[in-house]
């Protein structure tokens, strides 16, 4: 009897966060898609182009309203150095891309609560700021490749871009609903593992176990669980259903942003794909900055949750 009910309640857990999700990534991909439309993309070039302080704020801001996987950051960050763009505000950008896409904040939004957004949001946006300020500062542009292959790949999706600016809202909205589904047809797999995952804590993991290795009461759960996420690659919307469960059974909030942050933010295709772009002094900075990102987000949930 004991076996069925968790068969039964790992159903419903698969079920009701498949059915929300899903409409969760079109919704909001759809939206991002249409609302893109209206902001040229010239107008983001010069965002990216402002130095200090001010640049890498909009840097962030940049890399948080375009929810582009690694396949499309690394070329576009590629394009920004090769056009003048200042260094820091680049790198905000790189930090911000995948931690801050509006698909992500939503899940969060719906999954743990308006609170936990805020804090995640606050977090890794001041994070991907101090990130490309501390960069620039200490000189690490130099760690650049000399490399000028790609940036056409960038200006050709451009044009493509602001081409469908002058379109009727009638079509605009047809191809960023194509754009949407598009999109989760690519990440529909890591959603039902994340998911399939989640249901099997969920209904089998028994609380006590997760709450002795990683629930508040464990100091080194935070730390432990963002080492595990930077080298695991997990993509947030993998991520954010399996730290759902685990939370309900007892781990740490913090535990779990901490592997959310570790897990996207270091995915090992991109980390791959900066190499080709950046010496590995500058790679391993990204990686300590993502860690340190993670860790301090991770304290800060619990602080405050």
């Amino acid at each position: 009897m004991k076996t069925m009910n968790n068969l039964v309640k790992s159903l419903q857990y698969f079920l009701v966060i498949s059915a929300e999700l899903t409409v969760l990534f079109l919704g909001i991909s759809f939206l991002v898609a249409l609302g893109l439309m209206y902001i040229p993309k010239e107008k983001m070039r010069i965002w990216l182009s402002k130095r200090g302080i001010w640049g890498n704020f909009l840097g962030a801001v940049v890399g948080a309203l375009t929810p582009f996987c690694a396949c499309s950051t690394i070329p576009m960050t590629l394009g920004m150095l090769n056009a003048g763009a200042p260094f820091g505000p680049v790198m905000s950008f790189v930090m911000a891309s995948p931690l801050l896409n509006p698909i992500i904040i939503s899940m969060v939004w719906v999954l743990m609560g308006a609170e936990a957004c805020l804090i995640y949001f606050s977090i890794t946006f001041l994070g991907s700021i101090l990130f490309g300020f501390l960069l620039e500062k200490a000189g690490y542009v130099r760690h650049v490749k000399d490399i000028r292959a790609g940036s056409n790949y960038s200006d050709d999706n451009h044009d493509l871009e602001d081409a469908l600016q002058y379109l009727n809202l009638r079509i605009k909205m047809k191809w960023a609903f194509s754009s949407a589904w598009r999109d989760f047809r690519a990440v529909f797999a890591y959603l039902v593992i994340g998911v399939a995952i989640g249901a099997a804590i969920y209904g089998y993991v028994p609380q006590e176990f997760v709450v002795q290795i990683a629930g508040p009461g464990n100091p080194i759960a935070i730390p432990v669980a963002a080492t595990i996420g930077v080298p695991l690659y997990i993509r947030a919307e993998t991520a954010i259903p399996i730290g759902l469960a685990l939370s309900q059974k007892g781990m740490s909030l913090g535990a779990v942003i901490a592997l959310i942050i570790g897990g996207a933010g270091m995915a090992i295709p991109e980390m791959t794909m900066l190499a080709s772009i950046f010496k590995k002094q500058l790679v391993a900075a990204i990686v300590i900055m993502i860690w340190s990102t993670a860790v301090l987000g991770g304290y800060a949930f619990n602080i405050f949750l």
